[in-house]
């Protein structure tokens, strides 16, 4: 980031802090009701988060140009059974992160990993479940190839391994996937396009995954979070750096572990939206009926033990239809409640 835009970024973020706006979702209005809201700091990043329910810890993980507000049509649901830890991934929504290093590393799915791995430890959960949605989903793959003593069980939500979306990228599918080449450009070019009317962009991007292709399935409540977080210059930056960490170094990453045959051990579930980003007509390479067009085969590859469901929906799952996901993570998630009484 050039240091005029790093001095804008900086103040809006205290500005950001310091209005209303940090307030938002709380009060009677609060979409988390019986949650508690804290800040952790690990190292120079704080991340902002929420924690509610008892049981087994589970940490849910949002996706782009999201916030943790996107798993509030399913929080309550799980929390009767587990103990929920849903972060502001580090640089989204109120969450920072630690700069530094090379280029793009503060914001690779290893380092994001590694700091919530802490924020876990901080938490007293030294093995946890994780659910990922989009970026939360890459960041969840991440982890439980680094920390496979931490992992205990995996969710991933309309996604497939970063480097397969790069090798997967024909005229059709960098069409679908515009903002990955788009958003990886060089600072200051995306930031200052999307600068220009963040709401905008938002809007059209989130309804652009949808199944109805527009805000619909949305609680205004939490399209006006999505709005105030992704109008922070210091989130739309933070936002790109993902990106670019995912044209670079996370590429990088995922082909040292695929080359060198690491695989995922905890027990993967996919859920994909059939009208999502992985989805497409047809059967999967392996003859599987309504694998997404493959979306199983793809993660049996990167792991031991997969398993899955297609849900009617875009790429917001959760959000979009919190029934199917829930109904497809419940069971899931029991097992691994009950392994856990076992041990």
């Amino acid at each position: 980031m050039f240091p005029t835009t790093l001095a804008i970024a900086t103040l809006a973020r205290h500005l950001f802090e310091e209005t209303g706006a940090s307030k938002a979702m709380t009060g009677d209005g609060d979409l988390f009701q019986g949650f508690d809201t804290e800040t952790i700091k690990i190292d120079e990043a704080r991340i902002h988060l929420r924690l509610g329910g008892e049981g087994q810890p589970v940490l849910l993980l949002h996706g782009y140009p999201q916030t943790h507000a996107m798993w509030h049509r399913i929080a309550g649901e799980l929390a009767q059974t587990h103990r929920l830890i849903i972060p502001d991934i580090p640089g989204y929504g109120r969450s920072t992160t630690s700069e530094g290093g090379p280029p793009h590393t503060a914001h690779s799915k290893r380092r994001m990993g590694e700091i919530l791995v802490r924020l876990m430890g901080q938490l007293g959960h030294e093995r946890f479940a994780v659910i990922g949605h989009d970026r939360g989903g890459r960041v969840g793959y991440r982890m439980a190839l680094d920390y496979p003593d931490r992992v205990a069980r995996l969710a991933v939500l309309d996604i497939l391994p970063t480097l397969d979306y790069w090798e997967a990228m024909d005229r059709a599918f960098a069409l679908k996937v515009y903002h990955w080449p788009f958003l990886a450009q060089p600072a200051p070019l995306p930031e200052h396009l999307i600068g220009a009317d963040p709401v905008f962009y938002l809007d059209w991007t989130i309804a652009s995954w949808t199944a109805s292709r527009d805000l619909s399935a949305f609680d205004p409540r939490v399209i006006a979070d999505y709005r105030t977080a992704f109008s922070n210059p210091s989130v739309i930056h933070a936002a790109c750096e993902d990106y670019r960490a995912g044209a670079t170094i996370d590429v990088e990453y995922d082909r040292q572990d695929r080359d060198e045959g690491r695989r995922i051990l905890c027990p993967l579930l996919a859920i994909w939206g059939k009208a999502g980003i992985p989805s497409h007509d047809g059967e999967a390479d392996d003859g599987e009926a309504d694998d997404g067009g493959g979306v199983l085969s793809v993660w049996r590859r990167w792991a031991l033990d997969v398993r899955g469901t297609g849900v009617n929906a875009g790429h917001f799952v959760a959000e979009e239809n919190p029934v199917e996901t829930l109904a497809a993570l419940s069971p899931f998630l029991m097992d691994y409640a009950m392994e856990a009484l076992l041990t």
